[in-house]
């Protein structure tokens, strides 16, 4: 009998307000969340497996499985296309606004 082996796709440094959908098309997608830490930006040592009462300062890094390497190629495509687009629409809210005036 062939045993199967899982793939492995780690993304490190998520924002906070898109975790719940990092999740969500994880578990769509056919991967599981392996490991989900809290690590500390100013003191390596620093680890949790929770989200802790003051969550600033801290990073989150999951560990993602599965056993088809394009469920986590696909995934790693919809976040990265998830983050640009934020950046995106960021940097649309920072240009002022000019004025055309006809002559």
């Amino acid at each position: 009998m062939r045993k199967i082996q899982n793939k492995y796709l780690e993304i490190k440094n998520i924002n906070r307000n898109i975790l719940d959908w990092i999740e969500d098309v994880a578990d769509e997608n056919g991967c599981k969340i392996e490991r989900k830490e809290w690590k500390s930006k100013y003191n390596s040592y620093v680890v949790y497996d929770y989200e802790p009462f003051c969550s600033e300062g801290f990073e989150i890094n999951i560990l993602f499985s599965s056993p088809e390497i394009s469920y986590l190629n696909f995934l790693k495509y919809l976040y990265n296309e998830k983050v640009s687009t934020i950046e995106y629409l960021n940097n649309c809210i920072k240009i002022p606004l000019v004025k055309n005036y006809a002559i």
